[in-house]
């Protein structure tokens, strides 16, 4: 009987006990073992230069660096494990971007017991794997034509290079008085190129620019949660 080659695989989730549950099930698998785990983004960077495993597994959101900046890095190492992202986000635009930054593919926690394994057999053979629950988002933009993403770019085109960055600034949370304070303008004039901006790009709220800013690859995801965690914070 042939030996069955086994797809290495690394976990990188700040929750110890998930992780414990992750190993478990996917060493019960006969085609896969885990090499490595990680506790945030760093160790998980660490951890594919050391072990090189076939899929790296990646929380969202964890401390000092989560799975975005660590997909980053990873994905330029040599050899590049496939990685797939497994989130509690449901939101599509940080599965945009994660498909952006070069993920192979997108898991909700909440299917994790359904989808996990499929997705790393699929992810391993050199496909991409999405979670069912975007398959409406995926069919929309195959016959709808350009993504968000796209429509972004091409709206960005008609900013000037100030306006781009007050746009980024405004989206980051930062006020008129503290993005005049980091660029060296007026606040009046801030004022202005938000003006300019919002009409150019018809965004009539802070959330829709907020939006703008993740579809175009401004604000990354992680920025964004601890960014509303903290106005949230008593």
């Amino acid at each position: 009987m042939p030996k069955i080659t086994k797809i290495r695989v690394l976990i990188a989730d700040d929750h110890a006990i998930l992780r414990a549950g992750l190993r478990m099930l996917i060493d019960s698998q006969p085609d896969m073992v885990v090499v490595a785990e990680a506790q945030d983004g760093v160790v998980a960077v660490e951890r594919v230069l050391e072990k090189h495993p076939d899929v790296a597994i990646l929380d969202l959101t964890m401390p000092r660096s989560g799975g975005l900046d660590a997909l980053h890095k990873i994905v330029k190492a040599e050899p590049a494990p496939r990685v797939l992202l497994l989130t509690m986000h449901e939101d599509p635009a940080y599965f945009r971007t994660a498909l952006a930054g070069g993920a192979a593919g997108y898991v909700l926690k909440k299917s994790v017991d359904a989808d996990l394994l499929s997705a790393i057999r699929a992810v391993h053979k050199g496909r991409r794997y999405v979670d069912p629950e975007f398959a409406d988002v995926l069919v929309h933009e195959a016959f709808g034509g350009r993504t968000r993403k796209a429509e972004a770019t091409e709206g960005s085109n008609v900013l000037s290079e100030r306006e781009r960055q007050v746009l980024k600034l405004v989206a980051e949370g930062f006020s008129s008085r503290e993005i005049a304070d980091q660029i060296s303008i007026s606040t009046k004039t801030v004022e202005a190129y938000r003006a300019r901006f919002v009409d150019k790009l018809g965004l009539k709220s802070r959330a829709e620019i907020v939006q703008y800013a993740l579809n175009l690859g401004f604000l990354s995801p992680e920025k964004f949660t601890l960014q509303k965690k903290s106005k949230n914070t008593p």
